[in-house]
């Protein structure tokens, strides 16, 4: 993973987007079950910043390297859902990086 180049840096927030977003789900539980609400506002608020983080290094890259739409669409719906920044990255991002 090449961190100086945007692709790079887009594939390391890929990976720590889709931990961030797992470790949320697992602080939901200690906030509403156990009462326990500081690590889900810890998690939560880094999960935000990686979010946002995300989705802008998709627009960047995505513009730089000049794809459509549709796959910055599909990049985007990917934060949405638990493990899916996981497989845009060994999908569209890696591959992107060996070439």
């Amino acid at each position: 993973m090449k961190l100086k180049t945007t692709l790079g840096q887009l594939r390391l927030l890929a990976i720590m987007e889709g931990i961030s977003y797992l470790l949320f789900a697992l602080t939901m539980p200690l906030k509403y079950v156990f009462e326990m609400g500081m690590p889900n506002k810890i998690v939560g608020m880094a999960h935000g910043v990686l979010f946002i983080a995300y989705v802008i290094w998709v627009f960047l890259v995505g513009n730089n390297r000049k794809w459509n739409w549709k796959k910055m669409g599909v990049c985007w719906i990917a934060s949405l859902l638990p493990f899916a920044t996981f497989w845009v990255d060994a999908i569209y991002l890696k591959p992107l990086e060996e070439n």
